[in-house]
Parts: C-alpha cells; sequence; structure tokens
C-alpha cells in the first residue's frame, strides 16, 4: 500500500507543491507551526532518514536550502528551521520552515484550523521567492500539481 505522501505525489490527495524535480517535491502541511511550513519528500517511499541513500538525502537537503531561503524572503525571518521526525507518516520528510526562535520550534504549535486560503496564500508566497531566486524550473505550473 503507498503511503499518505505517495498518494498526495500522484494527485490521490489534494496539496500546495511548491517544488518538484525528478527525486523530490514540497508542498505545505495541513498542520503548520508556522506560516510557510513546508515538507520536502522524496518520490521513492524511503521510510525514515537512516533509510536513505545518501545521493537522495543530499538532494532533499539543497532543496530544503532552496525553500529556506525563500521563507526567509517572504517573511524577513532570520532563520530557516529544518526538522525531520517522521512520526505522523512513515515516508521520509523534511520539515522546513520560517524560524524566529527556537521555543517556536515545537509540534505542540501546529495549528490545524488555518483557512485553505491562508495555507494557499503562504505557498504562493514561496513559490514567488522561488522563482525570484533562480528556481522557476521547479516551480510546478499549477499550486495542485507537482507537474512541471
Amino acid at each position: 500500500m503507498s503511503t499518505l505522501f505517495s498518494q498526495i505525489i500522484a494527485g490521490d490527495i489534494p496539496a500546495r507543491f511548491v517544488w518538484a524535480d525528478d527525486v523530490a517535491v514540497a508542498f505545505g502541511t495541513i498542520a503548520p507551526i508556522t506560516d510557510g511550513h513546508m515538507l520536502v519528500v522524496p518520490r521513492a517511499e524511503i521510510v525514515q532518514l537512516t533509510d536513505a541513500p545518501d545521493d537522495v538525502l543530499a538532494h532533499l537537503t539543497i532543496v530544503a536550502k532552496a525553500i529556506g531561503q525563500a521563507q526567509q524572503q517572504a517573511w524577513s525571518a532570520p532563520r530557516a528551521a529544518l526538522l525531520v521526525a517522521g512520526f505522523e507518516v512513515e515516508h521520509l520528510h523534511l520539515h522546513v520552515l520560517p524560524a524566529w526562535d527556537e521555543a517556536s520550534l515545537s509540534f505542540r504549535n501546529a495549528r490545524s484550523d488555518v483557512p485553505a486560503a491562508e495555507l494557499d496564500a503562504a505557498a504562493e508566497r514561496i513559490r514567488t521567492a522561488l522563482r525570484d531566486q533562480g528556481h522557476a524550473a521547479h516551480v510546478p505550473t499549477t499550486l495542485s500539481s507537482p507537474a512541471l
């Protein structure tokens, strides 16, 4: 059975995509810790960080860096944070979020009541920043699809 994230990547479950390439996608979480909280996910079903081939893990980190730079630009955040937990879905994913302090980097701060329009707007801010930073080739054509 495919994972929740594989179903999202296949288009069976809706998502807000900000990045796509042959190895990875990035899309918004439905329970953000901060505005602009994104998930970087390999297309391959890899259960956890320690199972990832080195080249895939390196690629995910490079994508997370680009997403983080876009978040810093879009929200004037002093830092971009990277969290790897993986307890929610058994498919490796990197949480990337704009950050102002360590205290706010807790899953206890995740909000499940954010209106869809706000989630859409946050993803569009990142998509715009990614284009501005020269990553237009990896910004999907539409918010709802990982297709380029």
